[in-house]
């Protein structure tokens, strides 16, 4: 029971972990932001493991997940059966509680570590740097248009 539990719980998180990924990737553009948004998500899905495990006590073990994958030969008796699959989910969601908040932890202290770096990117520096539109117009009307090259992001200390 403990292998299926730990198997059901686990891909859980993967999935979560997946979609945490997408959104850090996505602020890739800004270290300390990426680190800041992983660790409040990951925070939330520990928060959401340990109510998972209080639910898990008074869950109806048949209504489980891991129910369904614990073959009907190895599957405990009625009487026992409420009790044994309450204390392995709520053990499994607690291990993986304790897991994900100490990622949190990691990424909290990674996004720390970029703020006392101060670390930004080019891409965020030019922006701060650049001249309305309306007045770039006004002081290069003579000259023939330019193209710029697309901004690349790069980081570097401040």
């Amino acid at each position: 029971m403990r292998r299926i539990a730990y198997e059901t719980v686990l891909r859980a998180c993967g999935f979560g972990a997946l979609a945490i990924f997408c959104v850090m990737t996505g602020m890739a553009f800004h270290p300390k932001l990426a680190f800041q948004a992983g660790g409040f998500l990951t925070m939330i899905m520990a928060f959401i493991l340990i109510l998972k495990s209080r639910e898990a006590l008074t869950k109806d073990y048949r209504r489980t997940e891991m129910w369904l994958y614990i073959e009907k030969d190895f599957r405990p008796p009625e009487a026992y059966a409420q009790w044994a699959s309450a204390t392995v989910l709520r053990d499994t969601y607690l291990t993986f509680a304790l897991w994900t908040s100490m990622i949190s932890i990691a990424m909290w202290a990674i996004a720390l570590v970029f703020m006392l770096l101060g670390t930004e990117s080019v891409y965020s520096l030019e922006q701060e740097s650049a001249k309305p539109a309306a007045a770039i117009q006004q002081t290069d009307a003579a000259k023939p248009a330019q193209r710029r090259a697309p901004p690349a992001i790069s980081y570097q200390l401040r």
